[in-house]
């Protein structure tokens, strides 16, 4: 029992960290998406034009950007509705309610794993074309470089946003696998606990049923006295 209520306490402390690190995807990923006008930056590719030095861009599918925002809201959800259930729990819950949320931080666990490696990548793939003309990356927030901008799109904090929404991506999958193995080991736990009640059942039947059959097998015993009375006879 004093297993299972640290494990409990350490998945409400690991959902608490993962509800922040939900946000820390989707707030600069939204804001990101607002100063850009809708598109999305990862894996946005391009030229730089040699007319007037601007980058011809060819944006990028807005679903590099949705896929991580689902997982955000995802895990702002799980870990919502997953601390008001461990903080009231007063019972060790049922097999069944593990085994759900060892499927639900399986789910947990691949999705912020695609969710950081798109960003990553697509993250690099944006800085990639910045540093063909600037020295880095961060260098190239704040300039006027899109051709055609028409949108007055705002670049100037792209890369603080995308290394928070990175750095909530990594973090989040980082704090899924402690979720997932610490309800991997409940999971375990009550297995094996339901395994020596059942064990334990069944041991004492055995002992019950063979004591009623030791008791119809063994002869009355005679007394003494009633020998030899027989034999006075």
């Amino acid at each position: 029992m004093a297993l299972v209520n640290v494990l409990v306490l350490s998945q409400i402390a690991g959902h608490v960290i993962l509800f922040i690190l939900s946000l820390c995807i989707i707030v600069p990923l939204f804001i990101n998406l607002d100063q850009f006008c809708g598109h999305c930056l990862l894996f946005t590719t391009g030229k730089w034009r040699e007319e007037d030095g601007m980058f011809d861009v060819h944006w990028a599918s807005n679903g590099f950007c949705n896929f991580p925002l689902v997982t955000g809201f995802f895990l702002l959800i799980i870990s919502v509705v997953q601390i008001y259930r461990y903080s009231r729990m007063k019972e060790e819950a049922s097999f069944i309610a593990l085994f759900i949320d060892v499927v639900l931080g399986i789910w947990m666990l691949a999705m912020s794993i695609l969710s950081a490696i798109f960003i990553t990548l697509g993250f690099i793939v944006w800085c990639d074309g910045m540093t063909e003309r600037f020295p880095s990356c961060a260098l190239s927030a704040g300039q006027n470089i899109i051709h055609g901008d028409l949108e007055k799109i705002n670049n100037s904090g792209f890369y603080i946003e995308m290394g928070t929404t990175q750095f909530g991506a990594w973090g989040s999958f980082a704090i899924s696998v402690g979720i997932g193995v610490i309800s991997l080991l409940k999971l375990i736990d009550n297995h094996q606990v339901r395994n020596i009640k059942v064990s334990m059942y069944l041991e004492r039947q055995r002992l019950v049923n063979q004591q009623q059959y030791d008791g119809r097998s063994t002869p009355p015993i005679v007394s003494n006295a009633s020998s030899d009375t027989e034999q006075n006879k």
